[in-house]
């Protein structure tokens, strides 16, 4: 009796020590897009000040990746990489180092040098438009990651050719969210979803009312306002590249602003890819391939640890989980 007495206040106890969970959810703009968070603890103040962090995080990198800053270090490097090497900071020079590699294990899929292209489509600042060939031929002979020359030892950046343009789109908010993640672990906190655009979303530990992880929808890219599958997000990652993002029509085609930077135009067939990975910039970054390259490519050429869920253009094929 007095064992079960003993048990039955020790329980009572913890019950009482253990405070209820609290939520926050916060947004703030920033780097061309709208971050947010959602997270669970058990100190408001604490919370508050963990989340007010994150989102300084961001602001820092606005003031570094930014291509539309004149002061920001990026906007330096396309101004003046082309004219001598250039030293960049420890932070910046990795993230390019990725970038080329990104692009090297593509197969040119992924490029950052793209934005010469996103300039010539009208993608930059608008919705589009169709461009003449000879334009879009001139763009193609600055754009290339092989015209980026990274020296490790000196910690510099060249350019091999007058007119190359780096444009952050294809990896910003994924390298953004997986540090706003960091700061969080950091300060303490195990359940928190942050979000990019809600295009590129990490989903840390599960929220109280979902053992399974964060409950994310993947929409249907011929109907975007249904859902085409339900992903759960547990200390992992997601982006998604859709063609109903960003799109015009011009002579009777639609034009997304996906770019393949090979040919220089649109990449067609792909109507949607959603990439669950263990970070975000990785998810970010292989989502514009595998939109590229296509099906078969993105099965043969996906990592054991990634999920894809590829939808193409056609519709005799069903959105699916590739294999």
């Amino acid at each position: 009796m007095y064992k079960h007495f003993i048990l039955l206040v020790l329980f009572l106890s913890a019950a009482v020590a253990a405070d209820p969970l609290l939520r926050l959810e916060k947004s703030a703009d920033a780097m061309g897009s709208t971050y947010s968070i959602a997270i669970y603890g058990t100190d408001r103040v604490e919370m508050e000040a963990a989340v007010d962090a994150a989102f300084d995080e961001v602001q820092r990198l606005d003031q570094m990746l930014s291509n539309y800053k004149p002061d920001s270090e990026w906007s330096g490097v396309n101004r003046h990489a082309a004219e001598k090497p250039m030293k960049i900071s420890p932070e910046l020079f990795q993230l390019l180092s990725d970038c080329v590699e990104y692009s090297r294990e593509s197969e040119g899929a992924f490029d950052i040098s793209v934005g010469p292209l996103m300039k010539v489509w009208g993608f930059y600042k608008g919705s589009g438009h169709l461009p003449h060939r000879p334009e879009v031929l001139a763009a193609l002979t600055k754009v290339g990651y092989r015209h980026i020359h990274l020296d490790a030892a000196a910690q510099t950046v060249w350019f091999d050719c007058p007119g190359v343009e780096l444009d952050p789109g294809g990896i910003g908010k994924g390298y953004a969210v997986d540090r706003m993640v960091d700061i969080l672990k950091r300060r303490g906190f195990s359940i928190a979803l942050v979000a990019g655009s809600g295009s590129s979303i990490y989903g840390m530990g599960a929220p109280p009312t979902e053992p399974q992880g964060w409950r994310i929808e993947i929409r249907d890219p011929q109907s975007p306002s249904r859902t085409a599958v339900e992903v759960f997000l547990k200390d992992v990652s997601m982006s998604t590249s859709g063609s109903y993002e960003k799109f015009f029509r011009a002579e009777g085609r639609t034009y997304a602003h996906i770019m393949d930077p090979r040919t220089g135009y649109p990449a067609q067939g792909t109507s949607s890819v959603s990439v669950v990975a263990p970070r975000t910039i990785d998810s970010e970054a292989w989502a514009k391939p595998y939109f590229v390259n296509g099906r078969q490519w993105a099965a043969k050429h996906k990592p054991k640890d990634f999920r894809v869920y590829f939808c193409e253009d056609r519709t005799d094929q069903p959105c699916a989980w590739l294999q």
